[in-house]
């Protein structure tokens, strides 16, 4: 039975990652809270998942024209070396300090975003545009969210996708650019926690059809995205975020 839940969570979830770009979070909330995993194997399951909907979610993306690649590249190089070190502060610092930093950035990210939503055309220049300042931001952007992501279990977009968006990215490009940048966050991640976790067959038997499941999710839910415009992305995108945030916030 719990392997069937699994299967079924990865599958939803991954399709909720392909749509908005956030949900991934709930991967190892589930595995932790009501499976009672140990946290090592559950973040090696979790992330490993976010590896797969990272490669298949970014590439129907940029398909889709939802891929601003020179800025994600900046981004995702930072992020690759912030979850490098999010992984060992995660040995270091307790998890619930991190996620509460972690949560307190999506609620004022989920506020700020409903605010200014139906507000495309207010925004200034173009944030693709890679000037040597911005290019610098995106860089430092990527190694902060990366270490708070890697070391609090978050994939990275339900983190990055509302902060994007308050940066100027459409809100499409912003899930796109985030599922990029969470490949680079999941490499590293997912290497870390599978070595921690390396002793469970359990686990390691399980990998597989976790993967399979939440790669079809992602399929499935990235290929309907473009059915829901920018402005009610964003407002799913805000409401969506404000939630998680005071969830685990406060329950």
């Amino acid at each position: 039975m719990s392997t069937a839940l699994i299967l079924l969570l990865n599958l939803a979830v991954g399709a909720c990652i392909g749509l908005t770009g956030i949900a991934g979070f709930l991967l190892p909330m589930f595995y932790t809270g009501f499976l009672g995993m140990p946290a090592a194997e559950a973040l090696a399951l979790s992330f490993s998942a976010f590896l797969i909907s990272g490669i298949l979610g970014s590439v129907t993306y940029y398909k889709e024209g939802n891929l601003e690649i020179r800025p994600a590249a900046v981004l995702s190089a930072g992020s690759l070396l912030g979850a490098l070190a999010g992984v060992r502060v995660n040995l270091l610092i307790p998890e619930d300090v991190m996620q509460i930093i972690l949560y307190v950035v999506v609620l004022i990210s989920g506020i700020s975003i409903l605010l200014r939503c139906g507000g495309e055309e207010e925004k200034q220049g173009d944030p693709a545009a890679l000037s040597r300042g911005r290019l610098v931001f995106y860089f430092l952007l990527g190694i902060v969210t990366g270490a708070v992501c890697a070391a609090s279990g978050a994939g990275g977009p339900v983190l990055v996708m509302p902060l994007l968006t308050l940066l100027g990215f459409p809100a499409h490009t912003a899930v796109g650019m985030s599922l990029f940048d969470s490949i680079f966050i999941a490499l590293p991640a997912a290497a870390g926690y599978l070595w921690h976790g390396a002793g469970e067959r359990e686990m390691l038997l399980l990998l597989i059809p976790v993967l399979i499941a939440h790669g079809i999710g992602v399929a499935v839910g990235s290929k309907n995205a473009k059915k829901i415009n920018q402005t009610a992305l964003k407002r799913i995108v805000a409401v969506g975020s404000i939630a998680i945030a005071l969830i685990k916030l406060f329950w």
